[in-house]
């Protein structure tokens, strides 16, 4: 019997880098998550170091191979996954010359806007048109006007800090980055780069560059990474790494993966329409499809996915899992209560009776993308009263979060024109089984908890590369994604639920313009 071979995966996420070490065939042995801070500026600025990412995770390796009694020789792969719309600027020695701009950076919406309006009456939502058609007919989106993603973050080093801008060879994604930490090589594919809207995807066994969105952008064509197939090895562990970590120099490094794709293998969702939702910091709701569609609407696309020449649904909730985090710091960490976990809110929420005694929860704490793209929104807590309680607030923003899934669930199911059907929840609020049953029942849907949801990240990019070096196939890929349990709808709760979703999404119509007058930038300066 052959010897069990490993894989290196990474799932660098906004809190920190979680680094693990799975068999080829998705199995964890062990795992290390290392917080990293976040710093905000103002003026909705948010970077974080990249030198700590990567010193986190070489220092998780060398302890996990300590701890588990892995050799770090018998690892046959490195494969790296997480967050992404965020950029890195690097010098050519591969040093990172500019902190990372995350994805929730906002502050180049002003150079995004005027690179990407139009002249009246050519125009829509502050896009010319004609950019618009060349952005969406090639790529099946386009940059954001607001700033935060890869566009807008490369325009502000270039506008506001040229001297830095000079010294970058390329920008990059964090997982990009990443994978030339392990190999010296800059190297992006069409998945890495989704979010900067430049790569032409019409035929995903070609895909490239287009020199016009590159022009249209104003962006350097030098300063981006070289473009390799989704899945190929985008270069191999140097002899520096080997001294550091004990990975064997040599070692196949796969091209790096948004958390997007990673977590589709790791919900086992591989064929056409079988949906899996993610609850981390932000959410989406996504699957495979077979053709390249937009919907600009509703902040829909479809962007190449982790199977050959398969496209996937994109969509985002910007705050989601970090809503219960945001509570639980609020009404919680600094009370009576003590310390309390994430196990013990779960319990709480179980004796509040489902819809929270009335209560609402808007969870857009950092604006909303889709359906709707508006940075103005905010978080608010509706109808209470002199009887509402502090757990009543908890479940409302169970309840908050679960209603906006289902806002953006009735948007994909316009975009795939079926049902969702069954959904596959991974991520770390799918470690709630409340969570879970009250998704169920707001989404009116049969909910499966993918077993150990936490690690559906790490453990989906060690199957990507476990795929593409044809350890495993898909079918055994299906097969060793265990579901743990599946929550069915509860139907005494569907009248209430039903008006409540209702008056959730009145609650938009009825108060954008409250939030757009308080949350602009000249309001928001009457607050300091």
């Amino acid at each position: 019997m052959s010897s069990v071979e490993y894989i290196l995966a990474i799932d660098l996420g906004t809190g920190g880098p979680k680094t693990a070490i799975v068999t080829t065939f998705g199995e964890v042995v062990a795992s290390e998550l290392t917080e990293i801070p976040t710093t905000l500026l103002p003026e909705g600025g948010a970077i974080q170091d990249p030198n700590s990412w990567w010193n986190a995770i070489k220092e998780s390796s060398v302890k996990l191979f300590k701890e588990s009694g892995v050799s770090p020789q018998s690892i046959v792969a490195i494969s790296t996954t997480g967050q992404w719309a965020s950029t890195v600027g690097i010098d050519k020695q591969g040093k990172p010359v500019t902190d990372c701009i995350l994805w929730m950076d906002s502050r180049g919406g002003k150079y995004s806007r005027k690179v990407l309006g139009g002249v009246k009456p050519l125009e829509f939502e502050g896009f010319g048109l004609d950019k618009v058609y060349k952005f969406v007919t090639k790529t099946a989106g386009i940059p954001s006007i607001v700033g935060n993603d890869p566009l807008g973050q490369y325009l502000l080093i270039k506008n506001e800090y040229p001297e830095l801008f000079e010294k970058v060879d390329k920008f990059l994604e964090p997982v990009d980055f990443i994978s030339q930490c392990f190999t010296g090589e800059a190297k992006a594919t069409a998945a890495s780069m989704i979010a900067s809207w430049l790569v032409d995807i019409r035929d995903l066994s070609n895909a490239k560059y287009s020199k016009d969105l590159v022009d249209i952008t104003c962006r350097d064509f030098a300063k981006l990474p070289e473009l390799i197939p989704i899945g190929a090895v985008s270069g191999t562990v140097t002899k520096s790494v080997e001294s550091e970590i004990g990975i064997k120099a040599g070692t196949p490094v796969i091209s790096g993966t948004p958390d997007l794709l990673s977590g589709c293998m790791g919900s086992g969702g591989l064929d056409n329409y079988e949906f899996h939702m993610a609850i981390s910091t932000t959410s989406w709701l996504s699957c495979h499809v077979d053709k390249k569609k937009t919907d600009p609407f509703r902040q829909i696309a479809t962007v190449p996915g982790p199977m050959k020449n398969k496209y996937m649904l994109v969509n985002n909730h910007d705050t989601a899992g970090i809503c219960l985090q945001w509570i639980k710091d609020a009404l919680y960490s600094t009370s009576s209560d003590g310390d309390i976990n994430y196990g013990q809110l779960d319990e709480i929420v179980s004796k509040v009776s489902p819809g929270a005694n009335g209560m609402m929860f808007t969870p857009w704490l950092g604006g909303e993308r889709c359906p709707i793209e508006d940075r103005n929104l905010r978080g608010s807590f509706l109808n209470v009263s002199l009887e509402s309680t502090k757990s009543d607030m908890l479940r409302a923003v169970f309840e908050g979060v679960a209603f906006n899934a289902k806002w953006m669930q009735d948007a994909v199911e316009h975009f795939v024109k079926r049902p969702t059907g069954v959904i596959r929840l991974i991520g770390g609020g799918a470690v709630s089984s409340q969570w879970c049953q009250i998704h169920a029942d707001i989404m009116n849907t049969e909910i499966w908890q993918i077993d150990q949801p936490l690690y559906a990240n790490v453990k989906g990019a060690a199957l990507f590369a476990s795929f593409n070096l044809s350890k495993i196939t898909k079918d055994e890929i299906k097969k060793n994604v265990k579901v743990k349990e599946k929550f069915t709808p509860d139907s005494k709760n569907r009248k209430m639920y039903d008006l409540m979703y209702s008056e959730f999404k009145n609650i938009y119509k009825s108060q954008k313009s409250f939030f757009k007058n308080l949350n602009n930038p000249k309001s928001k300066s009457l607050f300091l």
